[in-house]
């Protein structure tokens, strides 16, 4: 019986042994492959690709433009297979049609930049976590600026093209002329003409207090401002002063455009009426940033509004990564040329600011340099009234208390 016992576990041993040793792989089954296609490297013929579904909104003019840019990005990412559902909705109802139902939103989406304080308090966009230092150096600073909030990225703008700067009579200034308003005041008496700037109109108006520091901005649904502090003092005495120089003259874009060439030297306005006054002045066109002002024994460079169209990522997409890498490309120094070149906006990268097309334009040139010291149009509805009324009392030469008037102003435009 031992021997047996003894022969059955000798057998044992073999198998064991011979079961450990290094023998050389069974054959696949047929059909089956050595690395399965999930583990290929991407990109290698045969492997599967990951397929990425994005939703984008765009305005209606834009969609065209749009879809061919989407696919543009594809086509530059062969490893994915992207399937784009493309949305008509503009900049001007982005935040509205987003927080009507977050998950079912695009996950790339445009928005205006006033209604970036409002989606970043709704969680509705992701922080810009990829490239931000090279998108930050692409774009113009108040474009940036319009994109951030609380000194965080959270948007990619599209466009830097809503703003203001000066149109000039160039057979009236020297470019030294142009850089200050004592200058353009000095050279405007001695011609006999006028400088035209709409003071009563409080999105103008702002630009004096914004380049002497003050503030205006929007929190928890409120207006915050401090053009009645000491700074804003300042900046109402230079705007009491320019509006008592003889050339000043007041109106809206009619005034401007009816007279520049003939009454008026130069005048402040945006891109809307480049068309009228190129046409007026012809060979005297002259476009360029706002100029500095005499503040308090100082010049200082005046400010303005910007308005931008940016576009963001929405905080829920399921592909962040790839929703972040489109919202670049759709922003990129070739996309903003080829929407200059279709629909005529207005870039914010820096480079297409400087490409032949975008720099013969004028008017754009001039508000890409203004665009430095503009800042995003923070203002409640409340603020408009007052302002006009307090521009109105100091284009009528007041002698009242200005101190008193700013006072009355701040009340008046915080009390909503």
């Amino acid at each position: 019986m031992k021997k047996i016992l003894a022969l059955l576990m000798a057998v044992c041993l073999t198998v064991a042994m011979l079961a450990g040793c290094g023998s050389a792989p069974a054959e696949p089954a047929q059909g089956a492959t050595e690395q399965p296609a999930a583990e290929q490297p991407a990109g290698e013929p045969g492997a599967e690709k990951e397929t990425v579904t994005l939703k984008v909104w765009a305005d209606q003019g834009e969609l065209e433009l749009t879809e061919k840019l989407c696919n543009d990005f594809a086509a530059a990412h062969p490893e994915k297979e992207y399937v784009f559902e493309f949305g008509a909705v503009g900049a001007v109802d982005g935040k509205s049609r987003y927080l009507e139902d977050p998950a079912a939103a695009a996950d790339v989406f445009l928005f205006a930049d006033d209604q970036l304080i409002d989606l970043v308090k709704a969680d509705a966009l992701y922080e810009v976590t990829r490239n931000s230092d090279a998108i930050v150096a692409a774009n113009t600073a108040g474009s940036i600026n319009a994109a951030s909030y609380d000194g965080v990225l959270y948007g990619y703008p599209m466009t830097s093209d809503n703003g203001y700067f000066l149109y000039y009579d160039k057979s009236v200034f020297t470019e030294d002329d142009l850089a200050t308003l004592d200058g353009i005041l000095a050279a405007a008496n001695a011609a006999g003409k006028q400088v035209h700037m709409d003071v009563s109109n409080g999105w103008y108006l702002a630009s004096f207090f914004l380049g002497n520091g003050c503030t205006l901005t929007i929190e928890d649904g409120k207006q915050i401002m401090d053009f009645n502090s000491e700074k804003g003092l300042e900046a109402a005495e230079a705007i009491r002063e320019f509006c008592n120089d003889p050339a000043f003259v007041t109106g809206d874009d009619s005034v401007l455009t009816g007279g520049i060439g003939d009454s008026i030297a130069c005048g402040v306005s945006g891109t809307w009426v480049s068309t009228a006054i190129q046409e007026k002045l012809g060979e005297n066109y002259g476009c360029c940033k706002l100029p500095t002002f005499t503040c308090a024994g100082r010049q200082v460079q005046m400010g303005s509004f910007l308005g931008c169209k940016i576009y963001g990522v929405n905080s829920q997409t399921a592909y962040p990564v790839d929703a972040m890498e489109l919202a670049e490309f759709l922003t990129s120094e070739q996309s903003q040329l080829e929407r200059y070149e279709k629909l005529n906006y207005g870039p914010s990268n820096v480079n297409a600011l400087a490409s032949d097309a975008v720099s013969s334009n004028l008017a754009l040139r001039a508000l890409g340099e203004q665009s430095n010291y503009a800042v995003t149009q923070l203002v409640l509805g409340g603020f408009w009234v007052p302002a006009e009324a307090f521009g109105a009392e100091l284009e009528a030469h007041t002698t009242a208390d200005l101190q008193t008037l700013l006072d009355q102003l701040v009340e008046q435009a915080t009390a909503g």
